[in-house]
């Protein structure tokens, strides 16, 4: 089989076109402002309840600091400055709701949200590419969307949302 036979077989696979059963995967959603984005649950370390952050000096704005997590220095991530949103109504620098933790090039991140949703699991299926009129900075980290019953789930790409604090 040619190497374009493959990847179009290994697509087909990915989106449940062809095998027995529709293949299925399951993200934590996390809200930030009105929005719903989901995170691969095989990428979160950790859900954490409010932390101490500890601000860090001529760091980028995102970064919101440090904190530590069971002896690890953890870099904290103010995911609604990343994605140009205004700090929420109330909200000092050292109030935050919930972190999610992820690892990526073995360093620990925490994303400042919200608030965290439930976990589902959603068909590869239903997986759509990111809408090109979703705002330019959403675009750059989101892999693509499902589009839920009532929402719009935007699936957020780590990597991508954390390359400019590496």
């Amino acid at each position: 089989m040619s190497l374009g036979g493959e990847v179009t077989r290994f697509n087909k696979e990915r989106l449940g076109e062809i095998g027995h059963s529709e293949k299925k995967v399951d993200y934590l959603v996390i809200h930030i402002a009105d929005q719903s984005f989901g995170i691969p649950v095989l990428q979160i370390q950790d859900v954490l309840g409010q932390q101490k952050v500890t601000r860090v000096p001529l760091a980028p704005p995102e970064v919101a600091g440090a904190l530590n997590l069971r002896g690890r220095i953890v870099t904290a991530i103010d995911v609604r400055r990343r994605l140009g949103l205004p700090a929420r109504e109330g909200q000092t620098a050292d109030a935050r709701t919930m972190s999610v933790v992820v690892e990526h090039n073995h360093e620990l991140y925490s994303l400042i949200i919200d608030k965290v949703g439930d976990v589902i699991s959603l068909s590869n299926r239903e997986f759509e590419d990111t809408p090109p009129t979703m705002d330019s900075v959403w675009r750059e980290i989101s892999t693509g969307i499902f589009r839920l019953e009532s929402k719009l789930l935007v699936v957020l790409d780590v990597p991508k949302l954390l390359r400019t604090v590496q």
